[in-house]
């Protein structure tokens, strides 16, 4: 048989699916309607098992094929379901209020909370987050949380992953911990030098302050050094600005070219990160929900049952919109073995069509939802 003949053949099975997929929705619509009546819950596993068995007992050597074909026809029926069931959800009254407290444009001013000093990275995160904002330099993670949470500051601007170093944990533990939005977020190139006081070789320094970060995203660099201790500190600034204030001759900082012009310090090595390709990702958090126009990056935190499969039922509903993940990151929960969160970003906005009904369908089936915004990244 020609290659033509066959994809005639192909043509005309794909015509009858087609026709018996669509009927297989309408009867997954007089579901929904069912199930709404008499408040039943979207999914029902032992109907889908049965299923299943059913299937790839009669497939004999293509039993593989069938079973995922069939598991994505169930989520398929299952997403549209969701979008007819009318059931309130925590995040779709979420959702509403975001939009409806949302406006045009993201606002350029407001008080700011930014962990450092002037100099910082997360300094400059803010600048290009809200370029007229005011900002108010906290200490720590947590005081930036609690500036915002207490209504001292509209906004606070956190780092939450760096390309060399990955997650910013304390960051992520602060967002399952306390209920706040992320409302947008940033990416900043991010340029290390070893900075001292004006005159200092580098055979004379002997102690190296920066951040935490800074020190995994320069860890080669360090690694090639003999007989210097290397000590964390809050900030990147605030070991420039600790060092110009100390004057010590032994003493450098890792830090940027930025905090040296503005701490009067001279550049013993620049760009000593260990990837050219080092950016930090910085988010803008608000106490209430709030969505701009724009928005097209979705942040979740989501635990499923400790269960084979239960993650990929998660993943096989974004799977069935066509919706991009960009971001997967599993966290223990303190206090249990082998029990994780999941931190997910999506590329999506909640005013495409099924993403509201798929997050309506995830707080229905896991076991902790928690949705952490619609915004855009600038």
């Amino acid at each position: 048989m020609e290659l033509s003949e066959i994809r005639e053949k192909i043509d005309t099975v794909d015509d009858q699916l087609l026709k018996l997929f669509l009927e297989r929705m309408s009867l997954a619509e007089e579901v929904a309607a069912y199930k709404n009546e008499h408040h039943l819950p979207i999914l029902n596993k032992e109907r889908e098992r049965a299923v299943l068995a059913r299937v790839t007992e009669q497939s004999g050597e293509k039993e593989r094929y069938a079973y995922h074909l069939f598991s994505t026809l169930f989520e398929l029926a299952r997403s549209r379901q969701a979008e007819l069931i009318s059931a309130p959800t925590r995040v779709e009254a979420q959702v509403k209020a975001s939009l409806e407290a949302g406006s045009a444009v993201f606002p350029q001013t407001g008080l700011v909370a930014c962990q450092g000093v002037e100099g910082a990275n997360s300094q400059m995160a803010c600048d290009r987050l809200l370029p007229r904002g005011n900002i108010v330099y906290v200490k720590t993670f947590e005081a930036v949380v609690s500036a915002v949470e207490s209504g001292l500051c509209k906004f606070g601007v956190l780092p939450i992953e760096n390309s060399s170093n990955g997650s910013v944990r304390a960051v992520y533990e602060l967002l399952q911990d306390h209920r706040l939005s992320i409302v947008r977020s940033t990416r900043l190139c991010i340029r290390h030098e070893l900075l001292a006081i004006p005159g200092v070789k580098m055979d004379d320094i002997t102690e190296i302050y920066s951040h935490e970060q800074a020190i995994g995203q320069c860890s080669r660099f360090l690694e090639s050094l003999n007989g210097v201790r290397v000590i964390p500190c809050d900030n990147t600034a605030v070991a420039a600005k600790m060092v110009s204030e100390r004057g010590d001759r032994h003493a450098a900082a890792i830090s940027s070219h930025a905090c040296a012009e503005l701490y009067g310090l001279d550049t013993v090595r620049d760009d000593i990160q260990d990837s050219d390709n080092n950016y930090t990702r910085f988010i803008c958090i608000a106490k209430d929900p709030v969505i701009y126009a724009g928005a097209n990056r979705i942040s979740l935190v989501i635990a499923c049952d400790n269960k084979p499969g239960a993650l990929y039922d998660i993943l096989s509903k974004l799977a069935a919109l066509g919706i991009n993940m960009t971001k997967l990151e599993s966290c223990p929960v303190t206090g249990r073995n082998f029990e994780f969160i999941f931190f997910l970003e999506l590329e999506a906005s909640v005013l495409e069509p099924g993403v509201l009904p798929m997050l309506e369908e995830l707080e229905r089936s896991c076991q902790n939802f928690q949705f952490l915004g619609n915004y855009a990244e600038v």
